[in-house]
């Protein structure tokens, strides 16, 4: 049991992240497959997926701490829509949503070098403090 300090985390807004990969949708996970990691709750859509993750939770978990990808490129940490997504070279990115996406879109590999140069900077920075 947690205690009044401490809050629980749910990952992707409760979507399943393997089927991000496995069947390329954004699919609600379900309470009944959960598993737990530094922290995060992660919901997974079936039994199969819960599994998956559990074997290799490095290669589903998003990019950039499940941030907004447009927005870590900006130096910001927004929140996402899980189903504004994108799968690229086996990792999923999250954006904030569709429209915020179309930019994202516009220059994938020139957003994601951006972001990856600011997640060094801005990772253990809170969100608001951006």
């Amino acid at each position: 049991m947690a205690s009044a300090t401490e809050t629980q985390t749910v990952g992707a807004n409760g979507y399943d992240l393997v089927a991000y990969q496995t069947v390329s949708k954004a699919v609600p996970g379900d309470t009944s497959h959960a598993a737990y990691l530094n922290g995060t709750t992660y919901l997974f859509s079936t039994v199969e997926n819960k599994a998956t993750f559990e074997a290799d939770p490095a290669k589903y978990l998003p990019a950039f701490g499940g941030y907004c990808a447009m927005g870590i490129a900006m130096g910001k940490k927004l929140p996402v829509d899980p189903t504004a997504f994108k799968v690229v070279d086996g990792t999923l990115y999250l954006n904030l949503n569709s429209n915020v996406q179309k930019i994202w879109f516009k220059d994938i590999p020139g957003n994601i070098e951006k972001a990856l140069d600011n997640w060094a900077d801005i990772k253990g920075t809170n969100p608001a403090d951006l």
